[in-house]
């Protein structure tokens, strides 16, 4: 059984990317295949293409990073932050609260600007959970619209600047709802999504609203104790269909993200098109839909390191970080990107 410290790695603090580069292909690309000698191999994202054939599939996550951090204050006047986790009703959402003291139920948060004003009020607090429910004085996507900053991962040491409010989005996002982005797909420009195109590589969306608590440290050693955040995905009909017609031709399904992957194993498990996961997966673990994935490099000791080393081997991916480091690939969301081949 793997315990948590068997995730640990060091990581130059220099080699935390703080910024995106230029341009989003410009990336480089660790490409991991645990069947091939050499297993590593140092290439570009803009070579993307040399890694896929033309019956494969690439499955996005289509998701779209809301501006989830509110500033404001309570009806005392001490300071709050309120970082939303999930939006579940026209006028409600699931969020994180911090101030100087823990908000009463029932209490009321107002957030200003120049013309308009905002009420929330603390609805619950869920047990056992630093979240609160709160109820909006109205629309929430439109309150986050007039009054929110986009919500950078707690590694970047910059307040989200106009360069953030396009670069951490990718050039796919459809549907409102993360408090994150699914960074594998920060890569992906139009040119080479037109490469690929015309390669015959087939592409497909899923949605997954990545939650604030990919963030989350887990804080136990036996990893059966970690209880994984909860987020919301959906699969459309048409996409199983093109997966179905995929895995019939001999072609081979590549998730972009750990967030598409997370939500194909978690229909391959339930059969359920539309709902919550909470899919925690470690070494040991049998993939049944997907292929290849493409990923960024996660934090030490996080649930993303794990999902990724019971992919394509445990032994395999802290050798192919040890390299990355070498090699001084850029880390974390605006860094460089891996291609993984299963084990």
């Amino acid at each position: 059984m793997m315990k948590l410290s068997d995730f640990n790695y060091h990581l130059p603090e220099e080699l935390i990317a703080q910024f995106p580069l230029e341009e989003r292909s410009a990336s480089r690309l660790l490409v991991l295949d645990p069947h091939r000698e050499p297993h590593l191999r140092d290439s570009f994202f803009k070579q993307l293409k040399n890694e896929l054939r033309p019956q494969d599939l690439l499955v996005f996550n289509n998701t779209k990073v809301i501006p989830a951090r509110l500033f404001g204050r309570k009806q005392t006047g001490g300071q709050v932050e309120v970082m939303l986790e999930r939006i579940i009703g026209e006028r409600e959402a699931i969020a994180q609260i911090r101030a100087s003291k823990s908000p009463t139920v029932g209490s009321r948060i107002l957030i200003e600007n120049d013309a308009h004003q905002l009420v929330i009020e603390v609805l619950e607090r869920q047990d056992h959970s630093p979240f609160y429910r709160l109820g909006f004085s109205q629309n929430c996507l439109d309150s986050l619209e007039l009054f929110g900053q986009l919500p950078l991962p707690p590694y970047i040491d910059h307040q989200a600047g106009a360069n953030d409010q396009q670069r951490y989005q990718t050039v796919y996002a459809e549907k409102p709802g993360a408090v994150a982005a699914p960074t594998a797909g920060l890569h992906f420009d139009d040119s080479i999504l037109s490469e690929i195109d015309a390669m015959g590589v087939q592409r497909t969306t899923i949605t997954l609203h990545v939650g604030a608590g990919t963030f989350s440290p887990v804080r136990h050693e036996n990893l059966a104790e970690h209880q994984m955040h909860s987020e919301w995905y959906e699969i459309s009909d048409k996409a199983l269909e093109q997966i179905r017609q995929t895995q019939a031709a001999g072609g081979r399904v590549i998730a972009v993200g750990t967030t598409s992957l997370r939500t194909l194993e978690s229909y391959a498990n339930s059969g359920i098109t539309q709902g919550d996961t909470n899919l925690f997966i470690t070494p040991g673990y049998t993939f049944k839909m997907v292929d290849c994935l493409i990923t960024n490099f996660h934090l030490p000791q996080s649930t993303l390191l794990m999902l990724v080393s019971a992919f394509s081997g445990y032994e395999a991916i802290m050798k192919a970080y040890q390299h990355a480091i070498q090699e001084k690939y850029r880390f974390f969301s605006y860094g460089d990107a891996m291609f993984l081949n299963k084990q």
